[in-house]
């Protein structure tokens, strides 16, 4: 159970990090400092290790946050996330005419998400 939790204090100090070099970025600072990120972050009273920080920008260095962004976003349209959800429209193609038995399904509602959802806030 520790284990698990440290993980996730890990990937949330690390999206804290990144979300801090974003709102930099958003700022109108192209290529944020390691003093910038903490500066970000000690106002809403959190604290970031330097190694982490280091890394982060090391790894954005001379590249263009907003083309990183666009890569990965092609990265995930790529990836396959569906399971048997594509295999219900392909096998309703493939009967050759269902007519109104291969009506449109059904839509799902969406609810709006908020940090009350997920049991934490990114800046607790």
């Amino acid at each position: 159970l520790y284990s698990s939790i440290a993980v996730k204090l890990t990937h949330l100090d690390k999206m804290r990090v990144v979300s801090a070099y974003l709102l930099a970025v958003l700022g109108g600072n192209a290529s944020p400092s390691e003093a910038d990120i903490k500066a970000i972050l000690s106002s809403v009273g959190v604290e970031a290790e330097s190694a982490s920080i280091q890394k982060l920008i090391g790894e954005l260095s001379g590249k263009d946050v907003a083309e990183v962004i666009a890569e990965g976003k092609k990265s995930l349209a790529a990836m396959p996330a569906g399971g048997g959800a594509a295999a219900a429209p392909a096998a309703a193609a493939a009967g050759g005419g269902g007519g109104a038995a291969a009506a449109a399904p059904a839509k799902k509602e969406e609810k709006e998400e908020s940090d009350e959802d997920m049991g934490f806030s990114l800046f607790d």
